[in-house]
């Protein structure tokens, strides 16, 4: 019976979905392209592939260790990687060029997922995180697909909605999953939900073992050189949404008014949002400037750019190259209560000392045990991260402590992809 009114609903529900992928179009091309793939479509590949699923960005970074290694362990399969989103796409075509099969992961209706499987025929599938689609599951387990869910994390909430319609996918939990969990948690909760205990082991996260550029950190060098911001303590905010934009450019007009110079880089989190932030910015009368308008260093000096405030990150990819070129980092999605929180390992694998605010409950486990190795500090309002960004803009020693501390901290916990890798080669 769940089975029967979870398909209705999704029957109901597919072109509210379509209208929203159009919709969201509009303001980010990249969902127009490819639309028969939200259907199933798509090229049938010549032999059966090994398939990674990654949502969107954080999670396509994440799994690029992985995907790696699995070019490397499988050569002969095609390597397929899904995501949902425009942003995600984007993402995977800069890290991986044409080296693996992209497409958009389909709509759960088993119609759908039939298509997709039949053009696919994966051979080992490869979930990262923390998506679990019923019917996606359900015909993986029909089809005999070996199901492994990497550096797998579940929230409360999202434990409460999947025990309710369990039954649509319990089957394929019970017989061709493996956990990889993140934590002692995470495997708790995906033990709850039928996975036997034998198939479940915590590896840790594979953001832990982020792959830094050789030449990262001269490109942060370089990009403060190019802004003229050699001299001014650096905040980069990253990933951020509207209500922390604000608070941001408060804490830089109190500093001002302290005499201390902070410059800011934002990093919207959503590109569609570009746009308006920077219409924002000339309505507040900020000096700022646009990545995507600024040239090369060797064909723009410094000395050729005004005194700007505030750089714009309108560019996708170009954040690891920002925490390279900052003193102190805040990680977004943490001072709003609806989205929980991104990537804290970025800024702290590149020793920044980082802030975030009281609503990570994404990465509460990382929270927890930064604060505990005093790698982190969660500020709760405008007022708490204008003392933090006062305190540690002036103290230099502190703040390179904090990020010492923070690269210390991952790399200490480095080695889930390794482990995962262990996990998976009976599958070889």
């Amino acid at each position: 019976m769940i089975a029967v009114m979870y398909n209705m609903l999704l029957t109901l529900l597919q072109p509210c979905a379509l209208a929203l992928i159009v919709w969201r179009g509009f303001r980010d091309h990249g969902y127009w392209r490819n639309l028969s793939q939200r259907f199933g479509f798509g090229d049938f590949l010549s032999a059966p592939a090994i398939w990674v699923h990654a949502v969107s960005v954080g999670e396509v970074q994440a799994a690029a260790g992985l995907i790696r290694a699995l070019r490397a362990r499988y050569p002969d399969s095609p390597l397929v990687l899904t995501t949902t989103t425009a942003t995600g796409a984007a993402r995977a075509q800069a890290l991986f060029f044409d080296t693996v099969e992209l497409r958009f992961l389909p709509f759960d209706t088993r119609a759908n997922v039939r298509r997709f499987l039949a053009r696919v025929r994966p051979r080992l599938a490869f979930i990262i995180e923390k998506e679990l689609w019923p019917n996606l599951l359900r015909e993986c387990g029909a089809q005999g697909v070996a199901v492994v869910l990497a550096s797998a994390t579940i929230s409360m909430q999202s434990l409460r909605r999947y025990r309710k319609i369990v039954g649509i996918f319990a089957e394929t939990l019970r017989e061709f999953t493996t956990v990889a969990a993140q934590s002692e948690t995470d495997a708790a909760y995906f033990r709850e939900l039928g996975v036997p205990s034998a198939r479940v082991q915590v590896i840790g996260n594979l953001k832990f073992d982020i792959s830094l550029p050789d030449e990262i950190m001269a490109a942060g060098t370089a990009l403060r050189t190019e802004l003229g911001w050699q001299y001014r303590c650096v905040l980069v905010a990253g990933s951020t949404y509207a209500a922390e934009e604000a608070a941001l450019l408060e804490v830089q007009r109190r500093l001002r008014a302290a005499n201390i110079d902070l410059a800011l880089v934002l990093a919207p989190r959503h590109p569609p949002r570009f746009t308006s932030v920077a219409d924002s910015l000339r309505s507040r009368g900020t000096v700022f400037v646009a990545r995507s308008a600024m040239t090369s260093v060797a064909t723009s000096p410094a000395a050729a750019l005004p005194a700007i405030d505030v750089l714009l990150l309108d560019s996708l990819g170009d954040l690891l190259t920002a925490y390279a070129a900052a003193d102190l980092a805040f990680v977004g999605g943490s001072l709003v209560s609806d989205v929980g929180g991104h990537n804290l390992i970025e800024p702290a694998a590149l020793a920044v000392a980082t802030l975030t605010g009281p609503y990570g409950y994404n990465s509460a486990d990382i929270i927890t045990a930064l604060r505990k190795a005093g790698a982190l500090t969660v500020v709760n309002d405008v007022d708490s991260l204008a003392s933090t960004v006062t305190a540690l803009a002036i103290d230099t020693v502190e703040r390179r402590r904090r990020g010492e501390l923070s690269q210390r901290f991952v790399m200490e916990n480095r080695g889930a992809l390794r482990r995962l890798l262990d996990l998976v080669t009976p599958f070889s």
